[in-house]
């Protein structure tokens, strides 16, 4: 069975849309008009590495076995599909259009899987030991979640790191890390059956090369256990938010090792945070093979460029953390410097926009 699958945010979700569509499933894509147009035309184009082969393998939309269409906030309705992904910035909701859309989405009651490094408010009321209303000031607008049953949307670790190469059309995305998405199970058994049938289907597709079917990287993995997409915040907030500086922005690379020990005690901190909170130690990624993987990001985070570029709002994964061990009793200076940080360059930003 081929689903109709809709995610909001072209940039990040074209990746999942791709491996989606290439699976055999039909996936509409939210996103500005520049974009919509791209991929309507000329198809959304993907370039990852592949083991065993030299180069970037580039996969075009237009040629899969799935359909990929994109189009505005106000071109579908999610009534119509099996799915929603929500794959934007978390700031970007409560945008016009954006918000309405969705508010359609939470009162459609249509499974809703979040791929966003910030997790959405409603999923975090389905881990009982974190005080949902104790976190709402981490988030740009809390009030655009607040339509949502927490039964009816699920995380989904964004490990694949890809960029847009700044040479190529906004349709382009390149993959420098090709790891997998890790969601966690809905609720229901019914909702899940889909995310399974998902990963069943990436699983098992190919894409030709030269005459020749082959296995493309970054999969969809379906756990039981709710910790699971929490495994990034060690990754966030040990390299991403670290890459943010007084007076610039560094590598995810060098914010990692250029001092291995801090980046592992902050690591290591925020693993038994989520332990503290309920997740098993198997939930989680180890520090060495998040190092390793570090060596490839080569630049800094999102969030750090988004600050660069003088943004007034962006994802506070590091205040999130903050606030929920604060709640417990437990503190880290280092997070704590790598907050004030951010919270100085959002500062900044805003008065610039003013």
């Amino acid at each position: 069975m081929a689903y109709k699958i809709l995610i909001m945010g072209a940039s990040y979700g074209s990746l999942l849309g791709t491996k989606l569509a290439l699976a055999g499933h039909n996936v509409d894509l939210v996103c500005l008009p520049a974009e919509a147009d791209l991929i309507n035309t000329e198809g959304a184009v993907i370039r990852m590495p592949v083991r065993g082969r030299e180069g970037l393998v580039e996969v075009n939309s237009k040629k899969l076995k799935g359909k990929m269409a994109a189009g505005g906030a106000n071109a579908f309705k999610p009534a119509d599909y099996n799915l929603v992904v929500l794959a934007m910035q978390e700031p970007q909701y409560r945008s016009p259009g954006v918000r309405e859309l969705l508010d359609a989405v939470a009162k459609s009651r249509v499974p809703c899987m979040s791929i966003m490094n910030m997790p959405p408010l409603p999923y975090l009321k389905r881990i009982k030991s974190i005080d949902a209303n104790a976190i709402r000031d981490c988030y740009t607008e809390a009030a655009v979640w607040d339509s949502f049953d927490p039964a009816t949307i699920t995380l989904c670790s964004p490990d694949a790191q890809a960029f847009r190469p700044p040479e190529d059309k906004v349709n382009v995305l390149q993959v420098r890390l090709p790891t997998n998405f890790k969601s966690a199970r809905f609720e229901s058994d019914a909702d899940t059956k889909i995310l399974r049938d998902l990963e069943r289907d990436v699983d098992a597709s190919r894409f030709e090369v030269g005459g020749s079917p082959i296995e493309l990287p970054v999969k969809l993995r379906v756990h039981d256990s709710v910790f699971v997409p929490l495994a990034k915040w060690s990754m966030l907030c040990a390299g991403n938010y670290r890459c943010v500086q007084k007076d610039g922005m560094r590598p995810i690379k060098d914010a990692v090792h250029s001092d291995l020990e801090a980046s592992r005690a902050v690591y290591d901190w925020v693993k038994k945070l989520c332990v503290s909170l309920g997740a098993d130690e198997r939930d989680l990624v180890p520090f060495e093979k998040y190092a390793k993987a570090a060596e490839s990001l080569l630049t800094p985070s999102s969030a750090a460029r988004a600050l660069a570029n003088g943004a007034p709002n962006i994802e506070r994964v590091d205040r999130l953390v903050q606030t929920i061990a604060k709640a417990k009793g437990l503190q880290l200076d280092e997070l704590d410097k790598t907050v004030a940080l951010v919270d100085g360059w959002v500062a900044k930003n805003r008065a610039n926009a003013k």
